[in-house]
C-alpha cells in the first residue's frame, strides 16, 4: 500500500471544509493512518515548501500557509498518491474536474484548499516534516 501527505490548508479550515474533504477521502476508500491539526510556524512551511525558494510567489505561499491552523494527514491506499491527486483536481480551481476538492472548494490558484505529494519521495519527505 502507498501513502501520501495531504495538507488541508489554512483557507479551508477558516471555512469548516474538513470534514467534507476527509469524506471525499474516505469514500474513495483511502485509509487515514495519521491526523493533525497544527499552525505551522514559518521553519517548517520553508523546509515544505523548499523547491518554490527563489519563486516570486514563494513568501506569499509561507506568510499564507502559516496564517492559521492546518491538517496534515497521511492517507494510504492503493495508488494513494495519483489517486490522491486526482480526487484533489488541478491547482487552478477554475481548470479544475467537475466534483474534485478544488473545484468545489478552491477560491484561486493560491488559495486551493489541499495540498498532496507528487511522488513517493516527496511523500516520505513531506511526512518527515509534518509527522517527525
Amino acid at each position: 500500500m502507498e501513502k501520501t501527505l495531504v495538507l488541508i490548508k489554512p483557507d479551508a479550515v477558516e471555512r469548516n471544509l474538513v470534514g467534507k474533504i476527509l469524506a471525499q477521502y474516505e469514500e474513495n476508500n483511502l485509509k487515514i493512518t495519521a491526523l493533525r491539526l497544527v499552525h505551522a510556524d514559518k521553519s517548517t512551511a520553508e523546509d515544505h515548501y523548499v523547491e518554490h525558494l527563489g519563486r516570486p510567489y514563494y513568501e506569499k505561499l509561507i506568510k499564507y500557509i502559516t496564517r492559521s491552523p492546518l491538517v496534515a494527514l497521511v492517507l494510504e491506499g492503493e495508488d494513494a498518491i495519483s489517486r490522491v491527486r486526482a480526487i484533489n483536481g488541478k491547482t487552478n480551481p477554475l481548470e479544475a474536474a467537475k466534483g474534485t476538492i478544488r473545484e468545489l472548494y478552491g477560491i484561486d490558484n493560491s488559495y486551493n484548499t489541499v495540498h498532496a505529494s507528487d511522488s513517493p519521495e516527496n511523500a516520505k519527505r513531506e511526512t518527515s516534516i509534518w509527522f517527525g
